[in-house]
């Protein structure tokens, strides 16, 4: 795992209006070799063309049923069908995928070799990927929505070198094996011993975390399900705190109130999106949020993407 990558791209950070420099909603997460849609806003496939992130998805991950997070969704598949793909794709999200699914089929003009499968999830729901998992969680939009945390598996905690050489470990295959959790067996003056993995580990290392939202108003993210210490949160902040009502009123997040959402729990980095095209500059944005959250705060342009590091480099 110490060489997996993980990267994040925001391909769309428009509210439901797109504008010159933002397209709709659209996160894509790199994780090793695995590519993850998180919403697909319409431009999708342009914003990945350019991005380069490929056409390999695993799998696509929908918040909610309004269209800006998923007409992209009708001209990807058609240029996955293109391209000759045969593997199937997986659509999960709130009810209603399987009408989203319906509709892909049936308007589908190119000859489709592989098979959409949509997944009904519910909060607390996870899909298991290799060395780690998506977990859905229950976001406040005035209809059926859900946020997504993707959460990497923990870590084996530092290997002591020196320590396991003086257990009569040779450096070698047998280092491997120690760190993988694995109890070897050695000979030492003629004796077999057994050298244990908590012997020479360290205690255990958390793995990376990124959360996305989608369009909510202010949530307990502890009490949803999202983990202490996120590494990155990206949260609905269509208007800033001079719109508090409007923004009551229309089940979206606030500037501020992503801030707050990211100081309870403790996040490191903070992602603002979903802009509304009625602001013409994000420094009122930023102002906002890092009026209470201390952490780095990002209003990321489309096609910006970032790295996480692991806590501990």
């Amino acid at each position: 795992m110490a060489g997996e990558t993980l990267q994040v791209y925001f391909l769309g950070t428009a509210g439901a209006l797109p504008t010159v420099h933002r397209n709709p909603a659209c996160i894509v997460i790199r994780r090793g070799s695995d590519t993850l849609i998180f919403d697909c806003g319409e431009g999708a496939q342009q914003q990945m063309m350019r991005a380069q992130t490929g056409f390999g998805v695993d799998a696509i991950f929908i918040t909610h049923w309004h269209a800006d997070h998923f007409l992209g969704l009708l001209g990807l598949v058609q240029t996955m069908a293109f391209n000759g793909r045969e593997d199937p794709l997986r659509l999960y999200g709130p009810d209603g995928v399987e009408g989203i699914v319906h509709v892909i089929e049936h308007l589908s003009t190119a000859t489709m070799k592989f098979p959409v499968i949509g997944t009904v999830l519910r909060p607390g729901d996870e899909i298991v990927f290799d060395g780690y998992r998506v977990r859905a969680f229950a976001t406040r939009h005035g209809m059926p929505s859900l946020g997504f945390v993707l959460v990497e598996d923990g870590r084996p905690g530092r290997f002591d070198r020196e320590g396991a050489i003086g257990l009569g470990v040779r450096p070698g295959p047998l280092f491997g094996r120690l760190q993988r959790g694995e109890t070897v067996r050695v000979t030492v003056d003629g004796e077999d011993r057994e050298v244990r993995p908590e012997q020479v580990l360290g205690p255990g290392r958390p793995g990376r975390s990124v959360a996305y939202t989608g369009d909510t108003r202010f949530i307990d993210l502890l009490r949803a399900g999202v983990p202490q210490g996120v590494d990155l949160l990206i949260h609905d902040a269509t208007y800033d705190d001079a719109d508090r009502e409007r923004a009551a009123e229309v089940y979206h997040a606030t500037a501020g109130e992503a801030g707050e959402a990211a100081t309870r729990i403790g996040a490191r980095r903070l992602g603002l999106v979903h802009l509304s095209s009625r602001y013409t500059s994000t420094a009122g944005h930023l102002r906002d949020a890092t009026a209470v959250f201390s952490g780095e705060v990002l209003v990321p342009d489309d096609l910006v993407m970032i790295e996480i590091p692991f806590q501990d480099q």
